[in-house]
């Protein structure tokens, strides 16, 4: 059984944005459809919000008082926008953009030379930008941080980003919070302005807040699930509880990089992670080979490709390497630790990122071969032989 608030059940939330400007339909953005369920013996609760777990008589509550019965839990509830403490944040106009019924709203409620604020300039943020920019409107984005896309990207590689969208004519205001949304003169709670911590105002009829957001572990809470940021769980994606289970957003996953459980929401993760749980819920052990953040995206047809450490500390152990063509845009930055790659940014030329992760996920030591990973000519036949036969055996299908 599958239970979702959502209908669809199952969609790509990072192409939301896609959606939104039109670049992508329904269709092409959801995963699976009615038939899938139905082929596979799958009952499917759409439009569904569980709100309690009962672990010892092993049932789930729907909202109505609805009980299901499970062997397995599987809790996919992903994270919650964080909206903060800004005065004014329940105006109207005021939305957040992390699922397809976000999107939905906002598809109905923009057009014309409406002007937008978003406040905050991470992956939300950025990607919802050049989704609003695309529908004509005016668009501005305040972030706290000095760059945007901070979690993600270094300095040089932000600013490449930052100069893109400015060129397509995004605002963007760093280093700089937004204080108070006020409203309009005549209908106070309807959105008319924000108000930043320098006084500026920024006159918009539309503000979306992006900031962030924070595992929805409200179901565990009050178990004997153990929660810490997310849920906690072991490299079979159980969590405390031996028969619930947990992954996505929601979930701390092993990092291979830190070598420890982190909340790591994104994609790929989830969808790893899922398919982990699902085998073992289904009796067939298997290890969840771990994951790091990592995130593919495209600005304005600028492909970015960035995983594990890219804003290293300064350390003696660890090493940057870089190469930069300001002319074309092309960056690439290799974040290696005592030989090993533990992060890399590419902005543009994007080819080899498979081979880095992969050199970074089996933590191979590259000091054999470390001189030739930013070279334009980078590929497997760069690496040892031993390497490059173990790597194609992997690849090999049954």
């Amino acid at each position: 059984m599958v239970i979702s608030e959502e209908s669809p059940a199952a969609y790509s939330r990072p192409l939301i944005g896609e959606y939104l400007c039109g670049n992508s339909s329904l269709e092409k953005i959801t995963y699976r459809s009615k038939e899938f369920w139905r082929l596979n013996n799958v009952e499917v609760f759409l439009g569904k919000r569980v709100v309690g777990v009962e672990l010892s008589n092993k049932f789930v509550t729907l909202e109505g008082g609805e009980k299901v019965y499970f062997e397995n839990l599987l809790l996919a509830t992903g994270g919650k926008p964080i909206t903060g403490s800004i005065d004014g944040k329940d105006k109207r106009g005021v939305f957040t953009f992390t699922s397809l019924s976000d999107a939905e709203i906002l598809k109905a409620r923009i057009g014309g030379k409406e002007r937008a604020v978003i406040i905050g300039g991470g992956l939300i943020g950025v990607c919802l930008a050049e989704a609003l920019a695309k529908n004509g409107m005016d668009v501005a984005i305040i972030e706290l941080k000095e760059t945007i896309l901070s979690l993600l990207l270094d300095p040089t590689s932000s600013e490449i980003i930052r100069s893109k969208i400015q060129k397509e004519g995004i605002k963007v205001l760093t280093g700089h919070s937004v204080q108070r949304i006020i409203g309009k003169k005549d209908d106070e709670n309807t959105v008319d302005a924000v108000v930043l911590e320098n006084a500026q105002v920024i006159p918009c009829e539309l503000v979306v807040i992006a900031i962030g957001v924070r595992p929805r572990i409200e179901l565990a809470q009050g178990t004997e699930i153990k929660t810490n940021i997310g849920i906690v769980m072991d490299r079979f994606m159980r969590t405390s509880v031996p028969y619930v289970y947990a992954c996505g957003d929601v979930a701390e996953a092993y990092d291979f990089v830190f070598e420890e459980n982190r909340v790591l929401p994104q994609w790929p993760t989830a969808y790893i992670g899922g398919r982990t749980a699902g085998f073992n819920m289904a009796g067939k052990e298997t290890q969840y080979p771990g994951s790091t953040l990592m995130s593919a995206l495209k600005y304005f047809n600028i492909p970015v490709i960035a995983a594990g450490v890219t804003n290293p500390m300064n350390s003696q152990e660890i090493q940057s390497l870089i190469s930069y063509s300001p002319k074309d845009a092309i960056y690439k930055k290799i974040v290696i630790r005592k030989g090993r790659i533990i992060g890399f940014i590419l902005v543009k030329d994007i080819e080899r990122a498979g081979i880095l992760f992969y050199l970074m996920q089996e933590n191979v030591d590259t000091d054999e071969f470390k001189e030739k990973l930013l070279s334009s000519d980078f590929g497997l036949l760069s690496l040892p032989a031993e390497l490059r036969k173990k790597m194609l055996a992997e690849c090999v299908v049954d």
